[in-house]
């Protein structure tokens, strides 16, 4: 019996991802502005995001592209991000009628520099999803105008800031508006670029850039925001950020926020309430890895995998690191279970970038997904190791345990958002790829098993009803429990619908959801496979 399932499992995942890219119709080439000299912002490019702009029903394709080269200054060279429209022409096998559509010129959002991160969320609850894009000259809030088109509503913000390499919405006071957590990296400048590596030129190592605070914009209520960076002690702690993601470590009602780092110790910001927070990484154990060192880290989700209720951590990292892997305790406290898990054993000989934790297979355990690649893009010229890397996906076995899966060709991957573009019910997955087109991932794991997505509209919360908690407890009395977040991986944003994989199980028992506003909502027996439109009440 047991060779029986082993095989099973591996003829899965032989069909577990399909790559329906060369269908897509998404042909756009993630330009990094590559040059002899090695500046820094090439390798860290570039961001996905899947929303739906058109509010058609159907998830539509965002990607940040850096431009000819990279600057501090914006000019008039000619910028390449671009959004993409789902067609819904059904599942991507037909290479001759494409399922997106360019519509990047008629949007306005081709780009204003050279853009790093992407973050999808209706700050002004108009019911249309907008986009902050993080760069390296600067930044840009995007409000979608719901005619198809997007205006350059930056100066909402203020001050443009540092070198940003991505972003995420939250509602930090739960007063019903979605604030912007801004990750920031280092202090760089082109004019004064290191030369990096004995014989071979080489991207440089962090250590030799300055640290920067990261930024929180309060959102003012009125379609302005207010930097409160320094009163919420935001702007007190310097660092080298990576990723973020928002999550209840503490279970006291207020989205806490962890950034990972490079090269220095994670950051988790505790939500103390009346817009304060306190940085309390090390006390949590999310700083360091089970060795007490800082790693490379880079994408990371806060999520609950081991459905006990309590939100854990998936880290990337480089090579010979592992990918960290945190298992939530409560009360603000995690503990490591890289190792226990096998992830460790699994991740050591892969460098990561996005990272996402979604039950792929529908079996209700959320496994782990991580784009992958080396920083260096000559890597074979001084080591063993190869630049291009294959993706992961780690499946979980509903013992604490993941089983690793590399799959698809190997490619320099970096942004990943994730969604479910063919409407299935299974999670696909969009990755960027340093000069090359996207690859777009369609799911076709789980044939036959049930499932619910669940969609929300707040009316004294945010409008997606971002952060919400959603409890579902299915006809048998077993408990899932996600969140509404758009915050994931690297540099990316992703779908802002709670998916659950029910595995054979038909039939749920009850949803329950806790709104940002404090609001707990029950629905009973609510149809499965299927996706719930929820209004909170």
């Amino acid at each position: 019996m047991g060779t029986m399932l082993l095989g099973f499992w591996l003829l899965a995942a032989a069909g577990a991802w399909m790559d329906v890219s060369a269908g897509s119709g998404i042909t756009a080439k993630l330009n990094n502005g590559l040059t002899a000299e090695k500046h820094l912002p090439e390798t860290m490019v570039g961001g996905v995001a899947l929303f739906d702009f058109d509010k058609d029903g159907k998830l539509d394709v965002f990607l940040t592209n850096g431009a000819e080269q990279p600057s501090l200054r914006k000019t008039s060279a000619k910028y390449w991000n671009r959004l993409y429209r789902n067609l819904g022409n059904g599942r991507f096998e037909d290479v001759t009628e494409r399922a997106f559509e360019d519509v990047t010129e008629k949007a306005g959002l081709a780009g204003t520099g050279f853009d790093m991160g992407v973050a999808a969320g209706d700050f002004d609850n108009d019911g249309w999803t907008d986009l902050f894009v993080a760069g390296v000259a600067g930044n840009t809030l995007w409000r979608n105008k719901g005619d198809g088109t997007f205006a350059n509503v930056t100066g909402k913000l203020g001050a443009g800031g540092p070198w940003a390499v991505g972003a995420g919405w939250f509602d930090m006071d739960n007063d019903g508006d979605l604030d912007l957590f801004v990750v920031n990296y280092v202090r760089w400048d082109p004019a004064t670029e290191l030369l990096c590596g004995e014989q071979v030129r080489t991207y440089c190592h962090p250590k030799h850039y300055a640290p920067l605070a990261n930024t929180l914009y309060r959102n003012n209520g009125d379609g302005t925001f207010t930097d409160v960076s320094a009163q919420s002690g935001i702007g007190a702690h310097l660092s080298k950020g990576m990723g973020l993601a928002f999550g209840d470590a503490n279970g006291d009602g207020r989205l806490d926020i962890l950034v990972t780092n490079d090269t220095q110790p994670n950051s988790l910001f505790l939500n103390e309430g009346g817009g304060k927070f306190r940085e309390m990484g090390g006390q949590a154990g999310v700083a360091f890895n089970d060795d007490g060192r800082a790693l490379s880290a880079m994408g990371v989700d806060f999520r609950d995998w081991d459905n006990d209720g309590k939100e854990d951590l998936f880290v990337t990292a480089l090579t010979n690191e592992t990918f960290p892997l945190f298992q939530g305790m409560g009360q603000g406290q995690f503990r490591d279970r890289t190792y226990a898990s096998l992830v460790g054993r699994a991740t050591l000989a892969y460098s990561g970038w996005s990272a996402g934790i979604y039950d792929f297979d529908n079996d209700g355990w959320k496994d782990l997904f991580a784009a992958c690649a080396d920083v260096q893009d000559n890597t074979e010229k001084y080591s063993e190791r190869a630049s291009r890397q294959r993706n992961l996906w780690l499946r979980n076995r509903g013992n604490g345990t993941f089983e690793a899966v590399p799959f698809g060709t190997a490619a320099l991957h970096r942004g990943a958002a994730f969604g479910d573009l063919d409407g299935d019910g299974r999670v696909d997955a969009v990755v960027s790829r340093i000069g090359e087109a996207p690859l777009v991932l369609r799911n076709t794991m789980g044939e036959g098993r049930h499932w619910l997505g669940v969609r929300l509209r707040g009316t004294k919360s945010n409008r997606q009803g971002i952060g919400a908690m959603i409890k579902l407890t299915s006809g048998s009395g077993r408990t899932q429990w996600n969140r509404v977040t758009t915050a994931v991986g690297y540099a990316s944003s992703s779908e802002a619908v709670a998916h659950f994989g029910l595995g054979a199980e038909g039939a749920v028992k009850e949803l329950e959801i806790r709104w940002p506003s404090g609001i707990v909502q029950r629905v009973a027996a609510p149809k499965t496979d299927a996706y719930l439109d929820v209004v909170e009440p």
